[in-house]
């Protein structure tokens, strides 16, 4: 459980650096501060994730796909960027696909545990 709670952990981190970093081209350069923290941050926390044994597939597909996921959602809310119907679409395949990584993970879990 405790791995689960650092990689959500590098996900803020990681959407708050990408949002930060495009809000700081709006003439405030105080916001690189966040990216450079949050980039920073979001390996840490996604380096403890994987050294409590979290599968560095799982880990790094539910990372990426969730960044992208909630920086287009934000995006569009904060600075409002467009949206489309063809990007939620995107977005909800992207769910899908961390769904299948991650139920796929726990079958091999369980059929290793089978084997041994």
């Amino acid at each position: 459980m405790k791995q689960w709670i650092f990689l959500i952990g590098a996900i803020v981190s990681e959407v708050a650096a990408a949002l930060s970093l495009k809000a700081g081209m709006d003439d405030n350069p105080l916001f690189y501060i966040i990216v450079a923290v949050g980039y920073a941050a979001a390996f840490i926390l996604l380096t403890k994730a994987l050294k409590l044994g979290m599968a560095l597939g799982v880990a790094y597909g539910i990372w990426g796909s969730s960044g992208v996921a909630l920086t287009a959602v934000l995006s569009n809310l904060i600075f409002k960027e467009p949206l489309t119907a063809i990007m939620v679409a995107g977005i909800i395949v992207i769910i899908a696909g961390v769904l299948m990584i991650e139920l796929g993970s726990q079958a091999a879990s369980k059929k290793e545990k089978r084997n041994a």
